[in-house]
């Protein structure tokens, strides 16, 4: 059952890669410091099995947790999981062998070098590289422990989580970190692993799993269908956003690189041919009788494969574009992005520098939103324009801080870093929160009748979690929010978010999540846990702005230099003095930061005083109703003290 599909995928995929590789120059001996043939050839085999071996792991949770049917007394999930859970351990000692041959391939040791495996121990922490394969070998470890146990259809949804998170360690130690330009082959790279891994595991699940699937496999089919035409057009979005690193002029499009390109378009093609005939033919037959499904996707896995092989095979060809000599730019070999033009306040309008992995996320999140608001004044309800006009802000500021102004100079300039932090935090998450998306996508999106787990049920799920409970509680949300000031700044995490750009998405990602969390806490609308009384909510307000602009002034008033040895290596010229431009940015932090403050404070008043006239007026619709029975009840309860404080004999 589980041999034949993934030993005829893993064929596929290891001949065509050694195969392509050969001809492509994938495994060409290195001119200066090549470490052998097995090392080279153990780099492109290995991958492969990574890759199959993490797409499998993935597919295998997609398919428990969210394409079959919920139904007890049926060995689907259990069966799933512990296949994962091998999977995964698969993942990890692929890891371990990657981490092994990178490790030699970029420090020009051999593996049998007497001083190998000591120096690997000692430095494979501080090469960016193998770091990222330690990261990814943790999170796999963690993910083999975890579908090792988990049998119900929630903690299989939070094992696929964490197994699609494990894609970004494996993305930023793709072949696109070392190109100028390499945030755009990153975002590209992990863009196409998510989506192959869930196009490719989910299909090669489905067929190891159809004997357990048994009366489930039409459904199961069905909601695979929708996810892989999802992840073709994002496997063929994100193929485009990265080749277009890769070509000067027309001459490279005959490369050895692009002509490994051209099969890997070809095998799309073939593979957008058989997910059209599986939707037009397949899904009208019965997909429970043996063979009817399995002849069609043993080839298309076939295929799979070899498409696998081919990116394998991509990865490891030297591309035509020659990388960019840093020509005595610091910032460069830092950051990985050349040091900005000189700084004038007309560049806060002018400078632009897309970062794909925030700026497509933005787009998604705009496009959903007009899309669901759509979709409401289609079947007649209505929905307040103010609160799209707030969504479209948010994003558009989000898109600004990112991939204006801030986010190009803040990469080596305090005080935009802080703009940027400030607008992050604070300014997004004050226009999108009350745009309330969750209460808009509840009633948008239609509940899932198959027993399958889809967006409305995942969302619900979140939102009444005991995690939401934790953590959108507003004094946790307060402490998150003033103690990640402090926990960033003032250790080392401010430096590795400036100097490598892994620390950079970390940074951006825990700020926004941070400030949309305890805005949320303070002024949410959307469903979710019980809210604190206004009350409380503004004092913890209070407190909270009280600890932020002590933080501002400690910046202002600070006499050393955070992250000095990032600064003064860029050393820029029109920043002569570091610690100004420190100072300046703690004013930015208080002055800046302090003003959405204050606007959060007004409409949590404003909830307060919309809550008492909430009360009045239900009193007032209970006294109508009820012949205003309580406060007749209450001058009755007076009279009969008075009697009593009249009668001597009461007393």
């Amino acid at each position: 059952m589980l041999v034949a599909p993934v030993g005829m995928v893993v064929a596929s995929g290891v001949v065509v890669a050694v195969l392509i590789g050969t001809i492509s120059g994938a495994v060409e001996p290195l001119v200066l410091g090549d470490t052998g043939p097995v090392v080279r050839y153990g780099l492109v085999v290995n991958r492969v099995l990574h890759d199959l071996s993490a797409a499998l792991a993935i597919g295998l949770l997609l398919v428990a947790a969210f394409l079959t049917p919920e139904a007890r007394q049926t060995a689907r999930r259990s069966t799933a999981a512990v296949a994962a859970a091998y999977c995964a351990g698969a993942w990890a000692l692929t890891c371990v062998a990657g981490l092994v041959f990178t490790f030699s391939a970029s420090s020009g040791l051999q593996l049998s070098d007497p001083g190998f495996w000591g120096e690997l121990t000692r430095s494979a922490w501080d090469l960016e590289i193998t770091r990222l394969i330690l990261i990814e070998l943790v999170m796999v470890a963690l993910l083999c422990a975890f579908a090792a146990v988990a049998r119900t259809r929630g903690q299989l949804a939070w094992a696929f989580t964490l197994a699609v998170a494990t894609m970004w360690p494996v993305s930023f130690a793709g072949h696109g970190s070392s190109l100028v330009g390499h945030e755009q082959g990153m975002t590209g790279l992990l863009i196409h692993l998510i989506g192959v891994s869930l196009w490719v595991g989910g299909l090669l699940a489905i067929v190891i799993l159809r004997p357990v699937l048994g009366t489930a496999m039409p459904v199961t089919l069905r909601r695979y269908s929708t996810i892989a035409l999802a992840c073709y057009v994002a496997v063929g979005g994100s193929g485009v956003l990265f080749a277009l690193l890769q070509a000067d002029d027309l001459g490279d499009l005959l490369s050895p690189y692009w002509l490994v390109l051209w099969l890997k378009v070809v095998a799309l093609l073939v593979l957008g041919m058989f997910g059209y005939n599986q939707r037009r033919l397949l899904l009208e037959r019965d997909t429970t009788r043996p063979g009817v499904f399995a002849r069609l996707a043993l080839t298309e896995l076939g295929v799979m494969g070899a498409a696998v092989g081919l990116g394998v095979a991509l990865s490891r060809t030297p591309p035509p574009v020659v990388e960019d000599i840093t020509g005595g730019d610091p910032a460069l070999p830092l950051t990985g992005f050349p040091t900005p033009e000189p700084f004038t306040m007309g560049k806060l309008l002018t400078a632009w520098e897309p970062m794909w992995l925030f700026l497509i996320p933005a787009l998604l999140a705009v496009g959903l939103y007009l899309a669901a608001v759509r979709r409401l004044r289609r079947r007649g309800d209505a929905w307040p324009v103010g609160r799209t006009v707030l969504w479209v802000i948010g994003w558009a500021i989000f898109i600004y801080a990112t991939c204006g102004a801030p986010g190009q100079y803040g990469k080596v300039m305090f005080s935009l870093h802080m703009v940027m932090h400030m607008a992050l935090m604070m300014a997004v998450p004050i226009f999108l929160v009350p745009a309330a998306p969750v209460t808009l996508a509840l009633r948008a999106l239609k509940a899932r009748t198959d027993k399958t787990l889809g967006p409305r049920e995942v969302i619900l799920a979140i939102v009444h979690s005991r995690w939401a409970a934790f953590f959108v509680n507003p004094l946790v949300a307060a402490v998150m929010f003033f103690g990640s000031l402090i926990a960033f700044y003032y250790t080392a995490w401010f430096e590795w978010s400036l100097s490598t750009h892994s620390g950079h998405v970390v940074m951006v990602v825990h700020f926004f999540l941070t400030g949309y969390t305890f805005v949320w806490a303070l002024v949410g609308k959307d469903p979710g846990p019980p809210k604190w009384p206004a009350p409380l909510r503004l004092m913890v307000l209070i407190g909270t702005l009280a600890a932020h602009a002590f933080f501002g002034l400690a910046l202002m008033s600070g006499t050393w230099l955070l992250a000095p040895t990032f600064f003064k290596t860029v050393d820029l010229p029109w920043v002569p003095d570091l610690l100004a431009d420190q100072q300046l940015a703690g004013m930015i932090a208080w002055g800046i930061g302090e003003l959405p403050t204050v606007v959060l404070a007004m409409m949590v008043t404003l909830d307060w005083l919309r809550s008492d006239e909430r009360d009045a007026t239900r009193h007032d619709r209970r006294a109508d109703r009820d012949g205003d029975a309580e406060l007749t009840a209450y001058n009755e309860q007076l009279a009969e003290l008075a009697r009593r404080g009249s009668d001597p004999r009461a007393r």
